[in-house]
């Protein structure tokens, strides 16, 4: 089954679009975690407190870039993979060549074994490439992103009266020979989500809905296709807890995060 077969019969299970985003900042960390890799430790009871909520993990790469945090993000996978929901590791790679090839080697069983990944098309398909020709595996390509720095580019007219990030939506969806492919298009402009949505017909990741205060009715109508898409939200769910006076109340403040975000986008679905 491809990764958007497993994601779909996620969703349908938990009844729940909700990605949640496993951003450990360490400087965030609760100083109650007594571990060798705390990481680890925060991603678990996190995983245990939001698993019936989640249609998917998303890791992001940047807070497990050393030895320890490589480690603390294998068991992550594993352990979300042991809970019945899939990853997708948001690493944004887009390189040429033998790189490329080694970035998407993580997605196989000897690598990290994550599901999909968040990719970078700024060099074009020969740099997907590696990532497109894996059927089973999610390939997520950043068309528009949700920070206010993404207009610099993305929006810049590129001809017949579309955006850039118009364009990449365009080429990705012919891209799309194994039907692996998606986009993220952020919710903080609700526009742009709807001008992606009129263009092609894949499923979004949507972040921003959590901290950044995306529009959430937008994320929902313009960012599933066929009922399949993701919206994020990181620290919104993750760091729900802080100033809790103990550690159970800190991790239910996380479950319950992840579950108000359920219930407010199935308003919408």
């Amino acid at each position: 089954m491809s990764f958007f077969d497993d994601l779909a019969a996620r969703i349908e299970s938990t009844n729940s679009v909700v990605s949640v985003g496993l951003d450990p900042d360490p400087d965030r960390l609760p100083e109650f975690l007594d571990s060798d890799l705390p990481r680890w430790a925060f991603n678990r009871r996190i995983i245990d407190a939001t698993h019936e909520h989640a249609a998917c993990y998303k890791p992001n790469a940047a807070f497990y870039e050393d030895a320890d945090g490589w480690r603390a993000l294998e068991e992550t996978i594993a352990y979300a993979h042991g809970k019945g929901v899939p990853v997708l590791l948001d690493a944004k790679r887009g390189d040429i060549g033998n790189t490329a090839r080694q970035y998407a080697d993580l997605l196989d069983d000897d690598g990290l074994g994550a599901d999909a990944m968040t990719v970078n098309p700024y060099m074009g398909r020969d740099t997907l490439e590696p990532y497109l020709s894996k059927p089973e595996k999610g390939v997520i390509v950043l068309c528009r992103t949700s920070n206010s720095g993404g207009a610099d580019f993305q929006n810049l007219e590129v001809g017949n009266g579309k955006s850039l990030y118009e364009y990449v939506a365009q080429r990705c969806a012919e891209w799309n020979d194994n039907d692996n492919v998606g986009l993220v298009v952020g919710a903080t402009a609700p526009e742009e989500l709807e001008s992606v949505r009129e263009l092609v017909d894949l499923p979004f990741l949507v972040p921003g809905v959590g901290a950044q205060g995306g529009d959430a009715e937008a994320a929902v109508e313009y960012g599933l296709a066929d009922g399949v898409g993701l919206v994020n939200s990181s620290r919104g769910i993750i760091f729900a807890g802080e100033g809790a006076d103990d550690e159970t109340a800190y991790f239910r403040a996380a479950g319950n995060a992840a579950k108000r975000l359920k219930k407010r986008l199935n308003q919408y679905r």
